[in-house]
């Protein structure tokens, strides 16, 4: 058995580790909001590594005591610059749940403890690092502020909110996966640049003053598809106006292509903020120059938690013995963060990395011989791709899946089935779960990859997200039509039984979603009990910054129509479309019997057949004290 890594192994911690190091003083200091595991599926310590690999001194803060500054002094002044993240989730949905309860448990602590980070983190953290070192330059990343970086709905406070480029007070955001943008802005500060001056970098926001604001306002084009710059409805409009705020998230989705994007501006006051264009994706494979996707994985992880830690982190044990084959989603789904995040274009390793990467797992301690996801954002986007650069570089869609599938989209899974044999050859290797949600609408092309799926590399259950049934609830979400599942679950389903295995799909479905009424959630339901059906992995809706989604929850209007949408806001009613997803257990029956009896659907109230939930029984009424049903 390999022995554990020593504290050398890892990246700097403390002063003593930069005195074992002989390291007089950093260059970067990464401040994290996630516990310090040595692992590329975390992303503050991706991006430590990765600067580390081109030369920079790193080191880490993890989960510091935010209540005064001097956790902030832990490993000195940085030369170049502090970089800040919350870490790998919103610190805010990190804590609290659809209800706005406090959740149980924190995924990214030891332990799962919680408390150990604040709410709004990046905001938090910036501060403590200027109180730390004044004048050190500040650069704010990570989901959060990726999402975060224009004027936003919050849902844990019910608020509109300012960039957080400025509630930050932040020298720079780099937003998306960060690398691109992080290397050009530590080179050019290492070689004097002041921070002011670096305006020009993909993938950054910056706040600018009242006459900049001026300049780009009062550009002459009449038509906005003329513009250089896109001006975006102000913070102040968009507080007042949801008209404005849906007109915010139309225009700001349609710049988020880096071939054609352009610069965004959004007025706060006085004040305000200038995006540059998203960064260029990174290159597969090990690329021609530049930086590429192979560059990362072979950057020297010890792939553990840092030997400080006693108690194990609950979301180091998912991803432990998994392996990423990709970034980004081209799905556009309008709940969802990747796409935002990650991008549109899918950026692919190369099968020999990801071979070597198995090997570095198969020789970790506590391997046992099973891979427990071979996939990414998406099970089966790998090596998908539009059939032409030119093509790509023009479109302004969200969706490349959405309404249809584009014409213009390669979805050949030739290289991802060729590559998961390839995976289930290697030595050590016992068996390749994949674990990723697969993309069902793609999958039905392929049934090779159905078969090679069904065969070798489901463990009893296999995870599909067709998230609702509804036509106009799908639309709203960008989602396939419910019939695409349909053909999927029977295409898997024949290809188990051909293979001899009894194994089943585990499809999610959210309630709650815009456009979502308690009709649309009874339709759900009998669908569920026609096709046997009883889900538990459900989800309560939760509107996250800048989603699409988000914003019509907010507003009650579609970004692309400007439609009026439903929209299911008060707690009270989302629990009850939950209670009807649920409908077959037993704890959500009073409250699925009320969420009928609104819908106007008392009659599924019995004991026929056609009922979905039984009336109430003596022992019900008795334990609610013999207050009447509602009605």
């Amino acid at each position: 058995m390999p022995a554990a890594p020593d504290r050398s192994q890892f990246l700097p911690m403390t002063a003593a580790d930069l005195k074992a190091r002989g390291v007089e003083q950093l260059d970067v200091v990464i401040v994290t909001g996630d516990a310090y595991v040595d692992h590329p599926a975390f992303g503050p310590v991706l991006i430590a590594r990765f600067l580390e690999g081109r030369g920079f001194s790193v080191g880490i803060i993890a989960q510091p005591d935010w209540h005064s500054a001097e956790a902030f002094r832990a490993l000195g002044r940085p030369k170049l610059f502090f970089g800040v993240s919350a870490g790998n989730l919103d610190s805010m949905l990190n804590r609290l749940t659809a209800q706005k309860k406090n959740r149980g448990e924190d995924q990214y602590s030891p332990g799962g403890a919680t408390g150990l980070r604040p709410d709004r983190a990046s905001l938090v953290y910036t501060q403590r690092c200027r109180e730390a070192f004044p004048g050190v330059p500040v650069v704010l990343g990570g989901i959060e502020a990726s999402l975060r970086r224009i004027a936003h709905y919050d849902y844990w406070s019910d608020t509109v909110r300012r960039s957080i480029v400025l509630d930050s007070k932040a020298d720079l955001l780099v937003f998306g996966m960060g690398e691109r943008a992080i290397w050009d802005v530590a080179r050019r500060l290492k070689a004097g640049e002041p921070i002011d001056a670096i305006r020009d970098v993909r993938g950054t926001a910056f706040p600018i003053n009242d006459a900049e604001l001026k300049r780009h306002e009062a550009d002459p084009a009449k038509r906005a598809a003329d513009r250089k710059v896109v001006v975006l409805p102000s913070y102040e409009q968009v507080v007042e106006d949801k008209r404005a705020f849906t007109r915010m998230s139309h225009d700001f989705q349609r710049e988020t292509n880096p071939g054609n994007a352009r610069p965004i501006v959004q007025r706060h006051g006085q004040r305000g903020v200038y995006f540059n264009p998203p960064a260029f994706p990174l290159e597969d494979g090990e690329g021609q120059g530049g930086i590429a996707m192979d560059e990362l994985y072979d950057l020297p992880f010890t792939r553990v938690p840092h030997p400080q830690y006693r108690d194990k982190i609950p979301a180091y044990e998912t991803v432990k013995h998994s392996v990423v084959l990709m970034r980004g989603c081209f799905g556009g789904c309008s709940f969802c963060s990747i796409t935002e995040h990650e991008g549109r274009v899918i950026q692919n390793r190369s099968q020999a990395s990801v071979l070597r990467e198995l090997r570095a797992v198969r020789r970790m301690g506590d391997f046992k011989g099973t891979i427990t996801d071979l996939g990414g954002p998406t099970a089966n986007m790998y090596k998908m791709k539009c059939k032409s650069e030119a093509i790509e570089s023009k479109c302004r869609r969200l969706s490349c899946v959405h309404p249809g599938i584009c014409e213009n989209l390669v979805t050949d899974h030739d290289p991802l089935v060729e590559l998961m044999g390839a995976a289930r050859k290697e030595e050590g290797i016992k068996h390749v779960f994949i674990a990723s949600g697969v993309r069902y609408d793609l999958a039905e092309r392929s049934p090779k990859y159905i078969e090679a799926l069904a065969e070798h590399h489901v463990g009893g259950h296999l995870s599909v997200a067709p998230e609702h049934v509804s036509k106009r609830v799908l639309e709203k979400m960008k989602k396939p039509g419910i019939e695409s599942f349909e053909r999927f679950a029977e295409a898997f389903a024949c290809a188990s039984r051909d293979a001899g295995k009894e194994q089943y799909d585990i499809p999610y479905f959210i309630s709650g979603h815009p456009g979502s009424t308690l009709a649309d959630m009874v339709e759900l339901a009998l669908w569920l009990k026609e096709h046997n059906r009883r889900p538990r992995q459900v989800q309560d809706f939760i509107p996250t910054p800048m989603s699409m989604a988000a914003s019509m929850y907010f507003t009650g209007l579609d970004p692309d129509t400007f439609e009026p949408v439903a929209v299911a806001r008060g707690l009270k009613e989302k629990k009850l479309q939950k209670a009807l997803l649920l409908y077959w257990n037993p704890e959500s029956w009073p409250l699925a019997r009320e969420a009928l009896i609104q819908a106007g659907r008392a009659d599924l109230i019995g004991r026929g057949p056609k009922a979905l939930v039984p009336p109430e029984s003596p022992a019900e009424r008795a334990r609610r004290g013999n207050r009447p049903q509602p009605d």
